[in-house]
């Protein structure tokens, strides 16, 4: 979702022969588990963590879920814009180096509050994990009271694939 009503507000690629496309991004994030979400933290210092996300193509958001409370939540009500990074482990072609895609995308993260949906999307965010749909719903039956879900909208988003050498 490269926002053009948002370019104003980021930086194009300067390497832009490496850049990919909108749907080489959706389908890292479709496919990728893991990425690394960065907020505004205490005292003006930046807090990036490790997270695992599930990316829901037809409306074009991540979800992650959390404590409801904690330094990740606190940051979030504090200031909901957030950097999410998703990579690749890479492949190797002809040598030693790796080719290595990754996703960086800018957007505003709040929290689901109406339980129905809320419920949906953790359903599906669990079955990205989770061997079946029955142990999800298990774990759902026991965790989802505790669980804060949040709903990252993308203001802007770009990918980039690099040699390693």
């Amino acid at each position: 979702m490269h926002c053009w009503y948002h370019e104003c507000m980021f930086r194009k690629m300067r390497r832009f022969k490496q850049e990919l496309s909108k749907q080489e991004c959706f389908e890292i994030l479709q496919k990728e588990k893991r990425a690394v979400l960065a907020v505004y933290g205490e005292e003006g210092y930046p807090y990036a963590l490790p997270i695992n996300f599930y990316f829901d193509a037809e409306s074009e958001k991540i979800y992650f879920h959390s404590a409801k409370e904690g330094h990740k939540a606190d940051a979030i009500k504090a200031n909901p814009k957030v950097c999410l990074t998703v990579y690749e482990q890479g492949t190797q072609k002809e040598d030693w180096s790796y080719y290595v895609r990754s996703v960086i995308l800018f957007g505003k993260a709040s929290l689901v509050e109406e339980e129905a949906t809320r419920y949906v999307k953790a359903k599906a965010f669990g079955v990205k994990y989770y061997p079946s749909e029955e142990e999800v719903v298990e774990e759902l039956s026991k965790d989802f009271a505790r669980m804060a879900l949040y709903e990252v909208s993308i203001d802007h988003i770009s990918g980039k694939l690099v040699h390693e050498k």
